[in-house]
């Protein structure tokens, strides 16, 4: 183990202790009271925290435990990519119903192999029992440069990374009781924060960004809202996964691609620093309406065409 202190008797510290046995080096100064960070001179701190609840963004019978660690924390750390930043450390708060401890191991190796891919150290946490599992990451990251949704300027494009349709995709085939495509199951189990695309927006110069986790239509009114301005969306040029129709593809949440508003950029440049992960310019950013209310719209084939409404935890159900 690396740097921990010595943690006391109880059956909440042996899986404690069971955790950082699958962690390995990925865990750091585990057992005090708070996790100790340097930020480099210069750079601002970026925090984020995301939830992941059993029955609300899976179902048990969808993933396997190694699955459901690694969605958690990828989809956390998507929000440092979205913001430009690099990893610093994550702090796991982990609710663990009865029927779910045989399974914590396995949970344990999704977020020590996710925590892995991406450079970051698991820093601490905090682990409870409960009536459903649930996984409460906090990501902490540091950027000189942070892109924000509110940056987006008039005359900037709108580019894409990656491909969508996959993850609403294999979430309609289990909701009709059917089994989804390997590949798109692939994209809801195992999704990428696209850390090293975010850095190189930074490096790049552009100006704002989003992931794309509610849904490409919503975000990117999330986008509009932020920086007021009118982004207008080309859904003829919307990347989609085979079989997947474009109002799908925009509909489809928990893509975690990354939705960039920039000066012009070298897709192909972009392309070949990222083991050919695609980047496509999808829309642009216009001077918003006279009140100076952002707004998102979308044409096809030179109409207008209405977006899908973005998931809400909240909607009426």
């Amino acid at each position: 183990m690396t740097g921990h202190s010595r943690l006391g008797p109880g059956r909440e510290f042996d899986a404690v202790r069971a955790l950082l046995g699958a962690w390995g080096e990925s865990a750091v100064g585990i057992g005090d009271d708070g996790a100790l960070l340097d930020v480099p001179a210069g750079a601002r701190l970026v925090v984020s925290t995301d939830s992941t609840v059993e029955d609300v963004h899976f179902r048990r019978e969808w993933l396997e435990p190694d699955e459901i660690g690694w969605r958690a924390t990828m989809a956390a750390l998507s929000d440092l990519a979205a913001m430009g930043a690099a990893p610093l450390g994550m702090l796991l708060a982990l609710t663990v119903p009865g029927s779910w401890r045989t399974a914590l191991d396995g949970i344990a190796r999704g977020i020590g192999a996710a925590a892995a891919r991406t450079g970051t150290p698991i820093v601490g946490g905090d682990l409870s029992g409960g009536e459903r599992l649930a996984l409460s990451i906090t990501v902490l990251g540091q950027t000189k440069h942070p892109l924000t949704r509110a940056g987006a300027r008039p005359g900037d494009t709108l580019y894409l990374t990656g491909a969508l349709g996959a993850p609403g995709a294999a979430l309609a085939a289990w909701q009709r009781g059917a089994r989804p495509r390997a590949e798109d199951r692939a994209r809801f189990a195992r999704p990428e924060a696209r850390i090293a695309a975010g850095r190189w927006f930074v490096a790049h110069g552009a100006h704002a960004a989003v992931d794309v986790s509610d849904g490409l239509a919503g975000d990117l009114a999330h986008l509009a809202a932020a920086s007021a301005v009118r982004c207008v969306l080309r859904l003829d040029a919307i990347p989609c996964v085979p079989g997947v129709a474009v109002l799908d593809a925009v509909a489809s949440g928990e893509e975690y691609e990354l939705l960039v508003a920039s000066p012009a950029l070298d897709t192909a440049a972009f392309a070949a620093a990222h083991d050919g992960l695609a980047l496509t310019a999808v829309g642009a950013v216009e001077a918003p309406d006279e009140a100076g209310v952002g707004e998102s719209v979308a044409e096809q084939r030179g109409r207008r065409v209405a977006l899908p409404a973005a998931h809400d935890h909240f909607a009426a159900r």
